[in-house]
């Protein structure tokens, strides 16, 4: 089926669900969104920050992940607009859900449930700890019982990831599935994902160190525990600063020319930087504070030396590259701005 042809009923709120939804409404797709009116609607049209209106009906959190979408309200306590969503039900190819524990079997809006009114209908549903344990999650819950707190942050604090990944890292996983089961002309079905299990699964080199070689990150800040110099931060001449991402020993030697800094042998190979990464920061840092970060970068954007400038998300979004990306939109008589979330392309 194409995209745009295809019908999404969204029943989830907050991050995760609803960045499912977007993506598809990006592609085309027709994205209904229901929300409680008893309840004012989804949650995170209240979480403003300081600086906005207290006048407006969403906040920026909210704009950023529910654009190009149909909102329709419906208290599922009425029947009438009960009614109303079964009617929706049955006219949807996918449904998005992320119920609390319960709520989809006290509202008759479980898979089996569904899929008597719609037996060509794809499931989509988000759980915090899968079927069987009931807890309520949220992100940053997730990020402190799937290891991320213990690895993020510096030796003397913690932090947490400065974006809901833990949701985002579901919402990948949702849409995957949702596109296999497409792709297979596969229904009905239910694609289910719980936060526990992507975020365990997007622990990826780190989860390989722990189970191969019992090797239990500490918090280490920008720093790489495999790769050196890897997440050492540089600061120039004018004050400003890049993060170095040096992967090779090819690329190692690049940069000490670059800041003409004589070869020294127990640095040629990477197993030795990660040992004395200390010293080469201290080594590396005395030179670059005698130029300025844009000589620096220059230098190696030519010879393909992966850095990056440290950039505040002002100084992002005043290049083309991330304006390129960005969604203008009317929601409910406001006009709001957020990110894609589909940026990748398809060439034949």
């Amino acid at each position: 089926m194409e995209l745009k042809k295809l019908k999404v009923l969204e029943l989830a709120s907050v991050l995760a669900g609803p960045q499912v939804g977007s993506f598809f409404a990006e592609l085309g797709a027709s994205v209904t969104k229901v929300e409680n009116p008893t309840n004012k609607g989804d949650i995170t049209r209240k979480w403003k920050l300081p600086s906005e209106s207290s006048a407006t009906k969403i906040s920026a959190y909210y704009a950023s992940t529910n654009t190009n979408k149909e909102i329709l309200w419906l208290d599922f306590s009425v029947k009438q607009d009960f009614d109303k969503l079964h009617e929706e039900i049955q006219g949807a190819n996918i449904i998005l859900v992320n119920f609390k524990p319960g709520d989809a079997e006290k509202f008759q809006l479980s898979y089996e449930d569904c899929k008597q009114l719609n037996p060509n209908l794809i499931y989509g549903e988000i759980t915090g700890y899968g079927q069987k344990d009931k807890r309520t999650a949220f992100d940053m819950v997730l990020q402190a019982e799937a290891g991320y707190l213990s690895m993020n942050g510096t030796h003397n604090q913690m932090a947490k990831l400065p974006v809901a990944f833990i949701d985002l890292f579901a919402a990948h996983q949702l849409k995957e599935g949702i596109l296999v089961a497409l792709l297979q002309n596969n229904r009905p079905c239910k694609v289910s994902v719980s936060l526990y299990d992507a975020a365990i699964a997007s622990l990826a080199n780190q989860a390989s160190n722990q189970l191969m070689n019992n090797h239990t990150p500490t918090r280490l800040g920008t720093l790489h525990p495999n790769i050196a110099p890897y997440g050492e931060i540089l600061e120039f001449r004018d004050n400003k600063k890049v993060v170095l991402a040096i992967g090779s020993d090819k690329q190692f030697r690049l940069l000490m020319e670059v800041l003409n800094i004589e070869p020294n042998t127990k640095f040629e190979n990477n197993t030795s930087r990660v040992k004395f990464r200390k010293e080469i920061l201290e080594v590396l840092q005395e030179s670059a504070s005698k130029i300025t970060r844009n000589e620096f970068v220059a230098k190696c954007d030519e010879l393909k030396i992966p850095v990056g400038e440290i950039k505040d998300l002002k100084e992002v979004f005043d290049t083309q590259m991330a304006k390129d990306l960005i969604i203008e939109e009317i929601i409910e008589g406001e006009h709001v701005k957020k990110v894609k979330s589909a940026v990748f392309t398809i060439s034949s």
